[in-house]
């Protein structure tokens, strides 16, 4: 027996409708799984185009901050890492859509090329090429 993969990573997003637009309609990803948990919530996961199957890509869970404790602030930084396969193209695409960034492309101390890009809720994600 083994662990296999990583199924999901939560981002804490301030409402699941607009979350979900933002992801399937400025960074292209789909919906993967949607599940109602009761109170107008639901257990909702994303995953890039064509990988929203089980096992064929980490996804992201959209959950509603109401799920946070009382007072508990969610992370900016998700320390969560997109990869591009051409990031000059991926940057300059995701900025026509209104995608916002840290800053434009830049090679990082260790020689790839990678920026950092925000969600509508100001989650911070690093995207690189590999």
């Amino acid at each position: 027996m083994a662990i296999t993969h990583a199924h999901s990573a939560t981002v804490w997003v301030a409402d699941q409708d607009a979350a979900l637009d933002f992801y399937v309609n400025k960074l292209g990803w789909e919906k993967a799984f949607e599940v109602p948990m009761g109170d107008g919530v639901r257990f909702l996961t994303i995953a890039p185009a064509g990988r929203a199957m089980p096992g064929q890509a980490t996804q992201l869970s959209l959950a509603p901050r109401s799920w946070l404790g009382e007072g508990e602030n969610p992370p900016v930084n998700t320390g969560i890492t997109f990869i591009a396969d051409d990031i000059d193209a991926t940057y300059a695409e995701l900025v026509e859509r209104g995608v916002k960034f840290k800053g434009p492309v830049e090679v990082m101390p260790w020689g790839m090329k990678a920026t950092w890009l925000y969600d509508i809720d100001g989650n911070e994600f690093f995207l690189t090429q590999e």
